[in-house]
């Protein structure tokens, strides 16, 4: 089996290490723009062999793990070059307009639009690992529009690599996300970004910073290379939930002025329930 993982970094690079685990027999291939990627990635095992776009028609699987802006472009010349059997899988953040510009393409059969809801803040070869996707959720967008023998191709993969499957239409899936993952990405920045700007005049807040600090900024870490895009893509729905988010913060700190701390006990009590809603979830 010839697996081909365009963008060698932590979600493509922890996916085909994990299907090296079950098949030992596939080899991977590895495409970046980024060289010392792609040695890394050699050196560390993540791929067996270092190719170019010009390649792909010998795979039997594509793994896209690229920006979502520069996946507009490449997908459809993908799909161009790929054989009749083999299946394409992108794990991008946003899946509207992807969906939305390869509708009409002659090969959208051979297409599966996924979103691996695994990670951490770190990036690159280096980053990737073994059982990334154990128990965590994988969202499948328009599962319909690929063929049927390519679904089962793909669910034996997530099944061996232990995923959970959900299923949704592109414009829930985006406006959702940007709730659970890309408000959560905004926040940690601008949390960060603020802590940066006081510590310019207060050399030793950081010393002050305790696990709780570290655990709520973790997210501003993340690439802005890969989240820039996101936003963008996402952008209605992202306004949309700051929108919320800073109507609540406001909220917070109006209590805060008119000194009603039972009111503000109260907000964080009610809060507390999302304890039990996430109960389980690492």
């Amino acid at each position: 089996m010839n697996v081909f993982v365009v963008g060698v970094g932590l979600i493509g690079g922890s996916m085909v290490l994990d299907i090296k685990s079950y098949y030992p027999e596939a080899i991977i291939y590895g495409i970046d723009t980024n060289e010392a990627h792609l040695e890394e990635a050699l050196k560390l095992g993540v791929i067996d062999k270092r190719v170019t776009l010009d390649s792909l028609d010998i795979a039997d699987i594509v793994i896209v793990s690229i920006p979502v802006d520069v996946q507009l472009e490449i997908i459809p010349n993908i799909l161009d070059t790929i054989n009749d059997d083999c299946l394409l899988i992108d794990v991008g953040s946003t899946k509207e307009q992807i969906c939305n510009v390869l509708e009409k393409h002659s090969k959208r059969r051979n297409y599966l639009a996924t979103h691996p809801i695994a990670g951490t803040e770190f990036s690159g070869p280096s980053a990737a690992h073994r059982g990334l996707f154990d128990k965590k959720t994988n969202i499948i967008c328009e599962v319909e529009k690929t063929a049927f023998k390519l679904q089962e191709k793909a669910l034996e993969i997530f099944a061996k690599l232990g995923m959970r499957i959900r299923y949704m239409d592109p414009k829930s899936h985006d406006k959702q996300i940007a709730y659970v993952s890309h408000l959560s990405h905004i926040s940690s920045f601008m949390l960060g970004k603020t802590v940066i700007d006081k510590e310019k005049n207060e050399r030793d807040i950081f010393d002050m910073a305790g696990s709780g600090f570290a655990s709520t900024v973790r997210l501003a870490k993340s690439s802005p290379a890969m989240w820039t895009p996101i936003f963008e893509q996402n952008k209605t729905n992202v306004i949309e939930t700051l929108d919320e988010y800073i109507s609540n913060l406001q909220q917070f700190k109006t209590l805060m002025e008119q000194n009603d701390f039972s009111e503000i006990y109260k907000e964080m009590e009610s809060t507390n329930h999302i304890k039990q809603i996430l109960k389980g979830i690492k």
